[in-house]
This record gives C-alpha cells, sequence and structure tokens, in this order.
C-alpha cells in the first residue's frame, strides 16, 4: 500500500512517501479500514519533532506518553473511511461499515485516559491507503458529509467536548475560548453554543468574521488588550469559563478576566507551556484550574451524534495528497487557515 513514514524525530526529512509498505492485516478484535481521509493535528507535528517531554527531560525528544516512539511510524489520528475487513471475535456484519475512528488507546480502569495512547502514535495511523485500529474504536456513522469533511472533527471536537464537559459549561454561561479560528477553538465555539452557552472568542486578526459566522457572539483579536477588549464586550458582567489551548503570557490576564469561582481549563499551549500567575487570584476568588487531555468513549459517541444530526459545522480549509504531506504539515505550521486541513490518501 501507499503510506507516509516517520523514520524518527527531528523535522520534514524524517517523512518518506512509500508506495510498497506491507498491507496491514487486523489482529483479534480489530478492524481493518480502507483510509478515505485523515486530517492533521498539533499532535502530528509535535511527535515527529519529539515534543512532548516535560522540563525535567532536558530536550531530550519524547511522543505522546513522554516515552520514546518506535519507528517507522504511521501517524494520522483523524481517520473516516469504510471497514474492508475483520479479525478474529468481529462479527462480519461490520465489513463495509462507513466509520469514524476514536484515536484514543485507552488503558486502565475506568475512562483509560491517563496513560491511554493514541493512534499514530503508539500504533499506525491513517496516513496509509488502509489501517488496522480496534473494532470498538470505529464508529459507524451515517452522514452526507464527505470523508474529508468527517475527518475533520475527530481529536479537536472530542478534546472540546471534554474541555467543556470538564468545565461544566452550562446554558446562560459565558465563556472566552482562546484559538478560536483553530481546530479544537472552532469545535470549542459550536459545542459551547450547541449547550446555550454565550461564546467570546480570541483569534489572529483577519479571521473574526470567520468566527463570528460559527456561532461567536462576541469576537477580540489577539493583538489588543486583552484586558479592557474582553471588559468592553463583557459590559460589566465576569466570565464563567476560560477555555484555553493557547497558554502563553496571557494566561494570567485570562485568571483575571474571570468572576469569583469561575472556572479555568487548559488542554494546550502552542504559545507556550511554562507561564507566570499569580496565585492569590486563584485562591482569593475560588478559581478552579482544571487541565483536560483528549476525550472519553461517551464523549467520542456524543461527538457522533451531534454529527448525524447536523449541528456541527465540518470547517475543511484544504486538501492534500499523500505525498504531499509534508507540505501540508508546513501550511499547518504557518497557521494561515482556519478550521482543518486534511490528507486524502
Amino acid at each position: 500500500m501507499r503510506a507516509l513514514l516517520l523514520k524518527g524525530h527531528g523535522g520534514p526529512e524524517q517523512l518518506e512517501y512509500r508506495e510498497d509498505v506491507p498491507d496491514p492485516t487486523p489482529a483479534a478484535g480489530e478492524v481493518l479500514i480502507r483510509v478515505g481521509a485523515a486530517a492533521l493535528n498539533n499532535t502530528d507535528i509535535w511527535t515527529r519533532e519529539g515534543a512532548y517531554g516535560a522540563e525535567r527531560d532536558h530536550g531530550a525528544p519524547r511522543g505522546w506518553r513522554s516515552e520514546p516512539l518506535s519507528f517507522p511510524r504511521i501517524q494520522g489520528a483523524d481517520i473516516a473511511g469504510r471497514i474492508e475487513a475483520v479479525g478474529p471475535d468481529v462479527t462480519r456484519d461490520r465489513i463495509g461499515e462507513r466509520v469514524l475512528v476514536d484515536n484514543a488507546l485507552y488503558a486502565g480502569e475506568g475512562e483509560g485516559l491517563l496513560d491511554a495512547g493514541i493512534i499514530g502514535s503508539e500504533r499506525d495511523g491513517g496516513f496509509a491507503e488502509l489501517v488496522t485500529v480496534p473494532a470498538e474504536n470505529a464508529h459507524k456513522i451515517q452522514s452526507d458529509l464527505s470523508d474529508a469533511e468527517l475527518a475533520s472533527f475527530p481529536t479537536a471536537y472530542v478534546t472540546a467536548e471534554r474541555m467543556l464537559n470538564r468545565a461544566r459549561v452550562a446554558a446562560g454561561e459565558t465563556v472566552l475560548v482562546t484559538g478560536a479560528s483553530g481546530g479544537v477553538g472552532t469545535g470549542l465555539v459550536q459545542l459551547a453554543k450547541i449547550r446555550g452557552a454565550t461564546v467570546i472568542g480570541i483569534v489572529g486578526r483577519g479571521k473574526e468574521e470567520l468566527v463570528s459566522g460559527i456561532g461567536a457572539d462576541a469576537v477580540v483579536t489577539r493583538d489588543e488588550d486583552l484586558d479592557s477588549a474582553v471588559e468592553n464586550e463583557l459590559a460589566g458582567a465576569r466570565l464563567d469559563v476560560v477555555a484555553d489551548v493557547v497558554g502563553g503570557e496571557h494566561v494570567r490576564t485570562l485568571l483575571e478576566l474571570l468572576r469569583p469561582g469561575g472556572r479555568y481549563v487548559v488542554a494546550g499551549a502552542i504559545a507556550g507551556p511554562l507561564v507566570t500567575v499569580d496565585l492569590r487570584t486563584i485562591y482569593l476568588r475560588q478559581l478552579e484550574v482544571v487541565g483536560s487531555t483528549m476525550g472519553n468513549r461517551d464523549e467520542f459517541g456524543a461527538l457522533v451524534r451531534h454529527i448525524e444530526s447536523g449541528r456541527l459545522r465540518p470547517l475543511v480549509w484544504g486538501t492534500y495528497p499523500l505525498a504531499e504531506l509534508g507540505r501540508a504539515q508546513a501550511h499547518f505550521g504557518s497557521k494561515s487557515f482556519f478550521g482543518k486541513l486534511v490528507v486524502i490518501p
């Protein structure tokens, strides 16, 4: 089959397009999927760069679970396609199903997220013509959307759904979304509106109308004075929730914008993972600071139902053939787009 191999941690030179990769065979409890489309995510870049290590790792390359990866690896976590074959213990009536893949490799008890792996990191993913996944991860879906549109949802939108759940966002509350024009950000805007929340989005200049178009009630740009710009939109009120996927120097300001008892939930740090905050803001106002990663089985099921209901708008900015994944990742890194970039094997 054709596939894009990641040969090791590093730059785009570690990506190798091949047309002679052996077809995978589904093991017990697995299905084989003919990939219709696979979307790009920040995790693809960070995994390639080995950027998941903590400060104590002193710059040593680390994968998603802060462990060395096995190479070569086929990346691609967001997969839409059809089941072409099944392994032992999987009923043959699943062959032909159109599916959307939950990319979490759950581990342990309960939700199984603390030590979970990711398809495209801890096992091969969708930047190929064929992929095997656990049968329970392949969710049957009925939708008129294209494979590219379906593939735009999984990682970003299940991450957003979990963030909103962790922060207990409810109807009538006001939520500030950072990075509102990105994959998780657009998911946060749309899913928060489904819950009946008022949404203020922070975006790069030039993307204001795009984010308003998916439901944001107000939009401010990140080059403004955030404190005054957000307070102006609030008209004397305060935020109930900040949903942050950016991090960086603005975290201190974001915390100060929350009402007493407000909630700050974070699932990303593209502007920098090391931040300075005033702890007095947190404890005197009794704020909640919540970390959130990925999503669980129930949250992925809820996402599938939202898609099937037509309540979510897919945002595919562009598509690339598999052989041009390197160019797609360069475009992704530029952040000069709105929504998602997708590879069509």
